[in-house]
């Protein structure tokens, strides 16, 4: 990619050495790392992508549009950048995991890629229109991603983050997510059903944070479910028989359910959480 086109090897000093940390950044969360560079197949093949209302919802408020300059951040496999794709922005993925990006640079090849963290972005100061990060913030220190964050946007720049969240109302889906509740006691998102940990909150140097919530669908036979587990990173990283023991757990209660038994298709429902905000200065 291109580093004037994005800001990057400005002649600033601060701002030049944020560039030479283009491959580098902040070290990413091990489970993380390990965990979705080993399953990044699993992740694209049985992750949810995003609703049409969420993905409208972020293109109205972050003012994503032809010529402006749009990063997705942590895209993973890019499961929202390929919707954002579609608006004519000058779209840019960030992921630093290696399998993500394998995976991410074969389904949208036209589309910029850079490997860093959140926390150590490569890009000249007030040199963006909007940021993304779907399904990853959690992962994030906080505080230093929004430091970053104030520095790359422009003056009346945006972020926006959003979660697929598990929603547990019904009864065969909040029985898989109590499996993986014993694999995820130390994940960082525990506590986030509860909307309190999402580390989206008022920031300095950024205005208010706004919300709303959507609905989501994802339609998947019952082999797919398990490599939806799979996905997880605190399964991925899993010793190989522990892992298993997992998946078989998964796998049993599948095949037994009275709402799953024999089906060929089944449908795990989603809460889907999205905040933005506005750079002030």
């Amino acid at each position: 990619m291109s580093g004037r086109a994005f800001g990057l090897g400005t002649t600033d000093g601060a701002d030049q050495r944020r560039g030479d940390c283009q491959n580098a950044g902040m070290p990413v969360h091990e489970v993380a790392a390990s965990g979705f560079d080993a399953q990044a197949d699993s992740y694209e093949q049985a992750r949810p992508s995003y609703p049409p209302d969420a993905v409208a919802w972020f293109v109205e408020h972050l003012l994503i549009a032809p010529g402006m300059t749009v990063v997705d951040l942590a895209a993973g496999t890019g499961k929202l950048t390929r919707l954002l794709e579609a608006f004519g922005a000058n779209l840019v993925a960030v992921e630093p995991v290696e399998g993500m990006t394998r995976v991410l640079r074969a389904t949208l090849p036209g589309v910029s890629l850079v490997s860093s963290t959140a926390e150590a972005l490569p890009f000249a100061s007030a040199s963006l229109d909007a940021v993304t990060v779907a399904q990853a913030f959690h992962w994030f220190d906080a505080d230093a991603a929004f430091a970053e964050l104030h520095r790359v946007l422009r003056p009346g720049g945006r972020v926006g983050v959003v979660w697929n969240a598990r929603d547990r109302s019904v009864d065969w889906v909040n029985e898989v997510w109590s499996i993986m509740d014993r694999v995820e006691k130390r994940a960082p998102w525990r506590d986030h059903d509860q909307r309190n940990d999402s580390g989206i909150s008022d920031r300095p140097g950024f205005g208010p944070v706004h919300e709303a919530t959507f609905h989501n669908e994802h339609h998947q036979s019952p082999r797919d479910v398990v490599t939806r587990v799979l996905s997880v990173s605190h399964v991925a990283v899993l010793p190989p028989a522990d892992q298993e023991r997992v998946l078989d757990e998964v796998r049993t209660l599948l095949a037994s359910h009275p709402a799953t038994r024999g089906r060929d298709v089944v449908t795990i429902p989603y809460r889907v959480e999205a905040y933005w905000c506005e750079s002030l200065s």
